[in-house]
């Protein structure tokens, strides 16, 4: 069995893969800024060392859309290198080269360092959760109307799937960029904003807003997509049922 590590372990990802990999039998560090024994800001780095002491393999899960990952990565890195972990693994998004958000550039570069680390390295890009594309339904039902963007489609998958996609990775040998994940349909917001409805049980007005600039384009054309690697099996509509009836 392997030591590993896993940051951001105490997340909505990082937290199933942590529970996938115990009950393999691995032996997991979960680090995070507020989790005994390794509560580590990654993009200060005091504690890692002794966090990757005697580390198999890290899974980086670790992320922040306010900024500081690249020197998180770095730190991380550099501590990796140190301690001579064999295995690092890193989880992107698709279309992080073809849709130009600030946070997918982040990502992008990340990757890059990781590539460029001299360890052993995997990297799997996934399409977006179910989880947040029920954050951003819920964010637009607060109104009577919700706006949704015209012509944009998406490809959640479900993150119980992912995680037991990285536990296969991080257990194995390091895979370069390993094939990329989506879920099973692509669908427009229009139709997923519907599904939320009917499972929530609520009534909006549903608006498609014509949007402008090059991110707007390349998400019309479907960047962040993979329709060709749908391989998640649990739809939107699986995902609902299951978080409705957890609630009830």
């Amino acid at each position: 069995m392997n030591t590993i590590l896993v940051t951001g372990g105490t997340g909505t990802l990082g937290g199933l893969l942590t529970e996938r990999l115990r009950a393999d039998g691995h032996e997991v560090r979960v680090l995070s800024r507020h989790s005994q024994p390794y509560a580590v800001d990654l993009r200060e780095g005091t504690g890692l060392d002794a966090a990757v002491a005697g580390v198999d393999t890290i899974v980086h899960c670790a992320t922040s859309p306010r900024g500081g990952d690249m020197q998180a990565a770095r730190n991380l890195i550099e501590a990796a290198r140190r301690a001579e972990v064999r295995h690092l693994v890193y989880i992107s998004i698709v279309g992080v080269d073809r849709v130009p958000l600030g946070y997918y550039r982040t990502k992008l570069a990340v990757e890059r360092l990781i590539e460029d680390s001299e360890l052993g390295w995997t990297v799997l890009r996934t399409t977006q959760f179910h989880d947040l594309v029920l954050q951003l339904l819920q964010g637009s039902a607060k109104l009577p109307v919700m706006l949704l963007p015209a012509g944009v489609a998406d490809q959640p998958i479900e993150a119980a799937e992912v995680a037991a996609r990285l536990a296969e990775l991080a257990t194995g040998a390091p895979a370069g960029r390993a094939p990329d994940m989506g879920g099973p349909q692509v669908r427009t917001f229009l139709e997923l904003a519907r599904a939320y409805l009917r499972a929530s049980g609520r009534r909006r007005v549903l608006l498609n807003v014509r949007l402008v600039g090059k991110t707007y384009h390349r998400l019309r054309a479907g960047g962040h997509l993979t329709p060709k690697r749908a391989v998640g099996k649990v739809t939107f509509e699986q995902f609902l049922a299951a978080r409705i009836r957890a609630r009830d």
